[in-house]
């Protein structure tokens, strides 16, 4: 509910604060269509992760049998290097690179295919953090887009044409009070009119 009194201060905050609402909502719709477009970038990247994680499980499953072999505690991600970006002025988290720590071990006492190995696990770790920064990415993402549409919502919906309306009553209480006041002039101008005419 817009607050407001019938007077011209009032007339020109209420003026001033519908301009900035009209100027600002191209900016937030603006910025809407830029979330949305980079959610439907952000989702398709997510279905590819997922389609890649997939088949790289069932890459590390059709050698199953040899894992059975393998010393997991070869492997181990060291760190995770992440960075911020901004997408229409949302700070997301970008993965930027994972280091693997790998233990040494004797290549002529391990099987062959250990480097192989070390490498199938690389990626599948690789796919699957990559995966995990693009949901967390998604979710902010969803998160802005939400509230930038509530905020266009508000605007559009409610704040504008409430401003506008009440821009409208102060007008009509104005020009009806001016109205007022020049008949009550001309009452009383022909009121002197007809005493002066009777005196005379």
């Amino acid at each position: 509910m817009i607050k407001f009194q019938y007077n011209k201060t009032s007339l020109q905050q209420l003026e001033k604060q519908l301009k900035v609402r009209v100027r600002t909502l191209p900016i937030i719709k603006n910025k809407e269509s830029a979330l949305r477009m980079e959610m439907k970038r952000c989702k398709t990247d997510a279905q590819l992760l997922e389609e890649r994680l997939e088949r790289d499980i069932q890459a590390y499953e059709s050698m199953f049998v040899l894992w059975n072999e393998f010393d997991a505690s070869l492997i181990r991600v060291g760190d995770v290097r992440l960075g911020i970006r901004k997408i229409a002025g949302v700070r997301v988290p970008v993965l930027e690179d994972i280091d693997f720590v790998i233990r040494s071990y004797s290549l002529f006492n391990a099987p062959k295919w250990y480097a192989d190995g070390l490498q199938v696990l690389k990626e599948l770790a690789h796919t699957a953090i990559e995966r995990e920064f693009t949901e967390a990415k998604l979710n902010l993402l969803e998160h802005a887009r939400k509230k930038t549409t509530q905020k266009v919502n508000l605007f559009e919906k409610v704040q504008i044409p409430g401003y506008q309306d009440a821009l409208r009553k102060i007008k009509r209480f104005m020009e009806d009070e001016e109205n007022l006041s020049k008949s009550s002039q001309k009452i009383m101008k022909s009121h002197q009119e007809k005493r002066k005419e009777a005196v005379a």
